[in-house]
C-alpha cells in the first residue's frame, strides 16, 4: 500500500509498504478515504523534532472498516467511521472522566501513520465512531477535520470556558485556532478576538465567527487585547501554537480569574512560577480528548449545522504529499487534504 513516510527533515516521500493488518484482537483495519497534514507534522518536517529514520506520518483519518479483530463488537466491516488521533479504550477511569487522550491504554495514531491507503486502528470499539448515512463531499471534509483539528479546537474552547457573555481571544490562526473560533461561537461567546497577521486567515476567522482581529504579537498583542476589553483582558483564551511567546501572550491576555485552554504542542515553553502566580488564571490543556466530542461533532456536521471542512484550502492526491508539506511549511496553505 502507499504510505507517506518522512525520511529526514524536509524529506517526505510516498513509499510502498506492507498493508496494515490486525495485530491485536481489539484492532480494526480501515481503508482510508481521506487523510490530512497537521500543523504538528511540521515540527519534525522543520527539524524541531528528531526524525530517527523513516517515520510513517499522519494521525487524522476517515474511512471504511475493512477488517475487525475477534474482540471488536461495536464496529463492523463496511462501517464508515471517524476516529480520534489518540486510540483509547473509552472505558477506563480516565476515559470515563472525559480525557480519552490520556487513556491508560492510549496509542498515539501518529506512531502508526494514517496518511496511507490502509490504517490499523487499535482499541477500535473505543476509538472509532460510526457515521450514519452517506456524507456529502463537504461533510466528508468536515468529518476529517473532526478527527483532530475540530475536536482539538473544540476542547480548547471548552477548556477556556468559552460561553455566553464571554470574550474569547484565540492565539494562533492555523486550522486549530480557526476552529476554536467556530467552537467558541457555537458555545455562545459574545465576542471572539482572533490574533492573526495573515489576510486570508483573517477572512476565514471572520467567516467562522471572529468579531475582532488583532495583528500585534507579544506584549503589543496583549496590550491590544487589554485595550479592546476595557483594560481587563479576555475571559477565555485559546493557545493554539505551542511556543514560549504564544503561551505567555495567552496567559497575559487573560483577565484575573479567567481561563486558558492550551492545545498547541509545547516546544521550549517554560513558565515562571511568580508570573503565573500573579496572573491568577486557570490553565487546562494538552492532547485533546477528541473522542469525548466526536458523537456531538458528527451530528452537527451530518445535520449541516457546522462546516469545519472549509479550513481545507488545498487538496492533493496522496502521491503529492511532499508538495502538501511544503505548502503548509511555507504558509501557502492552512490545511492540506490528501485524497486517496
Amino acid at each position: 500500500m502507499r504510505a507517506v513516510v518522512m525520511h529526514a527533515p524536509g524529506n517526505v516521500r510516498v513509499d510502498e509498504v506492507e498493508k496494515s493488518t490486525i495485530v491485536e484482537p481489539t484492532d480494526a483495519v480501515i481503508r482510508v478515504t481521506a487523510a490530512c497534514i497537521c500543523g504538528s507534522d511540521l515540527w519534525p518536517y522543520r527539524g524541531i523534532e528528531d526524525v530517527s529514520g523513516p517515520t510513517p506520518m499522519g494521525h487524522e483519518y476517515i474511512g471504511v472498516v475493512e477488517e475487525v479483530g475477534d474482540a471488536v463488537k461495536e464496529i463492523a466491516v463496511g462501517d464508515f467511521v471517524v476516529g480520534s488521533f489518540v486510540a483509547s479504550d473509552n472505558t477506563c477511569e480516565i476515559c470515563r472522566a472525559g480525557f480519552q487522550s490520556r487513556c491508560v491504554h492510549q496509542v498515539m495514531m501518529g506512531a502508526i501513520g494514517t496518511q496511507a491507503d490502509y490504517a490499523r486502528i487499535p482499541l477500535a470499539d473505543g476509538t472509532l465512531v460510526k457515521v450514519h448515512g452517506e456524507p456529502t463531499e463537504a461533510q466528508s471534509k468536515s468529518l476529517l477535520a473532526a478527527s483532530d483539528v475540530l475536536g482539538t479546537g473544540w476542547f480548547a474552547a471548552v477548556a477556556a470556558e468559552a460561553g455566553p457573555g464571554k470574550t474569547v481571544a484565540v492565539v494562533g490562526d492555523g486550522a486549530v485556532g480557526l476552529l476554536a473560533i467556530l467552537a467558541a461561537k457555537r458555545l455562545g461567546a459574545e465576542r471572539i478576538i482572533a490574533m492573526s497577521r495573515h489576510t486570508d486567515r483573517q477572512a476565514l476567522a471572520k467567516r467562522l465567527g471572529a468579531t475582532d482581529i488583532v495583528e500585534e504579537r507579544g506584549d503589543a498583542g496583549v496590550a491590544r487585547i487589554k485595550e479592546l476589553t476595557g483594560g481587563y483582558g479576555a475571559h477565555s483564551t485559546v493557545e493554539a501554537v505551542g511556543t514560549q511567546e504564544s503561551m505567555m501572550q495567552a496567559i497575559h491576555a487573560t483577565r484575573p480569574g479567567g481561563h486558558v485552554g492550551y492545545v498547541g504542542v509545547s516546544h521550549g515553553v517554560e513558565l515562571d512560577g511568580l508570573d503565573l502566580f500573579f496572573s491568577t488564571v486557570s490553565l487546562l490543556g494538552g492532547p485533546a480528548p477528541v473522542r469525548r466530542f466526536l458523537p456531538e461533532l458528527i451530528d452537527l456536521i451530518m445535520t449541516d449545522q457546522i462546516d469545519p471542512g472549509i479550513v481545507f484550502d488545498l487538496e492533493l492526491p496522496i502521491e503529492q504529499a511532499a508538495e502538501g508539506y511544503k505548502a503548509m511549511d511555507e504558509r501557502r496553505a492552512t490545511k492540506v487534504l490528501l485524497a486517496l
